[in-house]
Protein backbone atom coordinates (compact mmCIF):
# COMPACT_ATOMS: atom_id res chain seq x y z
CA UNK A 1 0.00 0.00 0.00
CA UNK A 2 1.02 3.67 -0.69
CA UNK A 3 1.94 5.13 2.90
CA UNK A 4 1.16 8.64 1.16
CA UNK A 5 -2.55 7.74 -0.41
CA UNK A 6 -2.95 6.02 3.09
CA UNK A 7 -1.85 9.29 5.35
CA UNK A 8 -4.04 11.45 2.82
CA UNK A 9 -7.49 8.90 3.50
CA UNK A 10 -7.11 8.78 7.13
CA UNK A 11 -6.63 12.62 7.52
CA UNK A 12 -9.50 13.14 5.34
CA UNK A 13 -11.45 10.53 7.45
CA UNK A 14 -10.22 12.70 10.49
CA UNK A 15 -10.83 16.23 9.04
CA UNK A 16 -14.00 16.66 11.35
CA UNK A 17 -12.87 14.30 14.00
CA UNK A 18 -12.41 16.89 17.33
CA UNK A 19 -9.67 15.79 19.21
CA UNK A 20 -9.71 16.90 22.82
CA UNK A 21 -7.05 19.52 23.81
CA UNK A 22 -5.93 18.28 26.37
CA UNK A 23 -6.08 14.46 25.23
CA UNK A 24 -8.31 12.43 26.97
CA UNK A 25 -8.52 8.89 25.75
CA UNK A 26 -12.01 8.72 27.72
CA UNK A 27 -13.11 12.03 25.95
CA UNK A 28 -12.55 10.91 22.79
CA UNK A 29 -14.11 7.56 22.79
CA UNK A 30 -17.35 9.35 23.98
CA UNK A 31 -16.56 11.74 21.11
CA UNK A 32 -16.92 8.77 18.62
CA UNK A 33 -19.63 7.00 20.75
CA UNK A 34 -21.92 10.20 20.15
CA UNK A 35 -20.43 9.80 16.15
CA UNK A 36 -21.63 6.62 16.08
CA UNK A 37 -25.06 6.87 17.51
CA UNK A 38 -24.38 4.31 20.22
CA UNK A 39 -22.68 3.83 23.67
CA UNK A 40 -18.94 2.75 23.22
CA UNK A 41 -17.60 1.32 26.16
CA UNK A 42 -13.79 1.26 27.37
CA UNK A 43 -12.86 -1.56 29.61
CA UNK A 44 -9.30 -2.29 31.18
CA UNK A 45 -8.28 -6.19 30.74
CA UNK A 46 -5.30 -8.61 31.14
CA UNK A 47 -5.10 -10.39 28.44
CA UNK A 48 -2.93 -14.20 27.26
CA UNK A 49 -2.77 -12.08 24.20
CA UNK A 50 -0.25 -9.62 25.59
CA UNK A 51 -0.62 -5.57 25.10
CA UNK A 52 -3.22 -5.43 22.58
CA UNK A 53 -6.57 -4.17 21.66
CA UNK A 54 -9.86 -5.74 20.88
CA UNK A 55 -12.92 -4.15 19.87
CA UNK A 56 -16.48 -6.09 19.93
CA UNK A 57 -19.75 -4.42 18.45
CA UNK A 58 -22.73 -6.27 20.21
CA UNK A 59 -26.18 -5.47 19.13
CA UNK A 60 -26.40 -2.46 22.00
CA UNK A 61 -23.04 -1.52 22.68
CA UNK A 62 -19.28 -1.04 21.32
CA UNK A 63 -16.66 -2.84 23.66
CA UNK A 64 -13.18 -1.37 23.66
CA UNK A 65 -10.88 -3.57 25.29
CA UNK A 66 -7.61 -2.60 26.15
CA UNK A 67 -4.56 -3.96 28.09
CA UNK A 68 -4.17 -2.38 31.50
CA UNK A 69 -0.44 -2.99 32.10
CA UNK A 70 1.48 -0.81 29.97
CA UNK A 71 2.24 2.82 29.67
CA UNK A 72 -0.30 5.41 29.22
CA UNK A 73 1.02 6.28 25.92
CA UNK A 74 0.79 2.67 24.67
CA UNK A 75 -2.72 2.30 26.74
CA UNK A 76 -4.17 5.47 24.95
CA UNK A 77 -2.53 3.90 21.41
CA UNK A 78 -4.25 0.84 21.76
CA UNK A 79 -7.53 2.24 22.54
CA UNK A 80 -7.55 4.71 19.70
CA UNK A 81 -6.71 1.95 17.13
CA UNK A 82 -9.40 0.07 18.18
CA UNK A 83 -11.70 3.43 17.96
CA UNK A 84 -10.12 4.19 14.18
CA UNK A 85 -11.45 0.88 13.72
CA UNK A 86 -14.98 2.52 14.42
CA UNK A 87 -14.09 5.53 12.69
CA UNK A 88 -13.46 4.04 9.60
CA UNK A 89 -16.27 1.96 9.66
CA UNK A 90 -14.47 -1.43 9.64
CA UNK A 91 -16.39 -4.45 10.29
CA UNK A 92 -15.24 -5.80 14.15
CA UNK A 93 -12.97 -8.81 13.93
CA UNK A 94 -13.54 -12.64 14.12
CA UNK A 95 -10.22 -13.87 15.64
CA UNK A 96 -11.22 -14.33 19.14
CA UNK A 97 -10.72 -18.29 20.81
CA UNK A 98 -14.08 -19.16 22.79
CA UNK A 99 -11.78 -18.78 26.36
CA UNK A 100 -10.54 -15.45 25.18
CA UNK A 101 -14.15 -14.10 24.69
CA UNK A 102 -15.40 -16.09 28.19
CA UNK A 103 -12.59 -14.04 29.65
CA UNK A 104 -13.70 -10.64 28.31
CA UNK A 105 -17.50 -11.03 28.72
CA UNK A 106 -18.07 -13.60 31.17
CA UNK A 107 -21.78 -12.65 31.46
CA UNK A 108 -22.86 -12.81 27.97
CA UNK A 109 -23.77 -15.95 25.90
CA UNK A 110 -20.36 -16.89 24.23
CA UNK A 111 -22.63 -18.62 21.09
CA UNK A 112 -24.17 -15.12 20.79
CA UNK A 113 -21.11 -12.91 20.72
CA UNK A 114 -19.55 -15.31 18.14
CA UNK A 115 -23.00 -14.81 16.04
CA UNK A 116 -22.07 -10.95 16.21
CA UNK A 117 -18.53 -11.67 15.32
CA UNK A 118 -19.26 -13.87 12.22
CA UNK A 119 -19.32 -10.75 10.23
CA UNK A 120 -15.68 -10.40 8.66
CA UNK A 121 -12.11 -9.99 10.00
CA UNK A 122 -9.66 -7.22 9.57
CA UNK A 123 -7.60 -7.17 6.39
CA UNK A 124 -3.64 -5.75 6.56
CA UNK A 125 -5.39 -2.65 4.64
CA UNK A 126 -7.90 -1.93 7.82
CA UNK A 127 -5.45 -2.51 10.54
CA UNK A 128 -2.95 0.21 8.45
CA UNK A 129 -5.56 2.17 8.09
CA UNK A 130 -6.41 1.78 11.97
CA UNK A 131 -3.02 2.36 12.77
CA UNK A 132 -2.73 5.42 10.91
CA UNK A 133 -5.61 6.97 12.11
CA UNK A 134 -4.34 6.26 15.70
CA UNK A 135 -1.00 7.59 14.96
CA UNK A 136 -2.47 10.75 13.28
CA UNK A 137 -4.71 11.21 16.51
CA UNK A 138 -2.30 10.78 18.99
CA UNK A 139 -0.22 13.56 17.43
CA UNK A 140 -2.62 16.08 17.01
CA UNK A 141 -2.82 15.36 21.04
CA UNK A 142 -1.29 17.63 23.23
CA UNK A 143 1.03 15.33 25.59
CA UNK A 144 2.70 17.70 28.30
CA UNK A 145 5.42 15.13 28.31
CA UNK A 146 6.28 16.27 24.24
CA UNK A 147 6.42 19.56 25.51
CA UNK A 148 8.57 18.88 28.12
CA UNK A 149 11.07 16.91 26.00
CA UNK A 150 10.91 20.38 23.37
CA UNK A 151 12.23 22.31 26.07
CA UNK A 152 15.54 20.29 26.71
CA UNK A 153 16.32 19.92 22.88
CA UNK A 154 19.84 22.24 21.83
CA UNK A 155 19.16 24.94 19.96
CA UNK A 156 21.29 23.84 17.32
CA UNK A 157 18.70 20.80 16.76
CA UNK A 158 15.88 22.68 16.95
CA UNK A 159 16.11 23.54 12.88
CA UNK A 160 16.01 19.54 12.19
CA UNK A 161 13.14 19.01 14.35
CA UNK A 162 11.25 22.22 12.87
CA UNK A 163 12.10 20.95 9.43
CA UNK A 164 10.70 16.97 10.19
CA UNK A 165 7.79 18.19 12.33
CA UNK A 166 7.05 20.49 8.78
CA UNK A 167 7.51 17.35 6.73
CA UNK A 168 5.68 14.81 9.32
CA UNK A 169 2.55 17.13 9.58
CA UNK A 170 3.76 19.37 12.28
CA UNK A 171 2.28 19.87 16.04
CA UNK A 172 -1.39 20.66 16.42
CA UNK A 173 -1.11 24.14 17.60
CA UNK A 174 1.24 25.00 14.56
CA UNK A 175 -1.34 23.80 11.90
CA UNK A 176 -3.84 26.13 14.40
CA UNK A 177 -1.50 28.98 13.94
CA UNK A 178 -1.25 29.49 17.34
Amino acid sequence: MNLKALRQRCERLLLDIEVPDPFDVHVFADSVSRRRGRPVRLLAKTSPLGPCGIWLALPAVDWVFYEDGTSRLHRDHIIVHELAHLLAAHEPTTQLAPELLAGLLPDLDPSMVRRVLSRSSYSAVEEQEAEMIATLVLQRAERPASTESRASVRPRDADVLARLEATLGGRQDERRGR
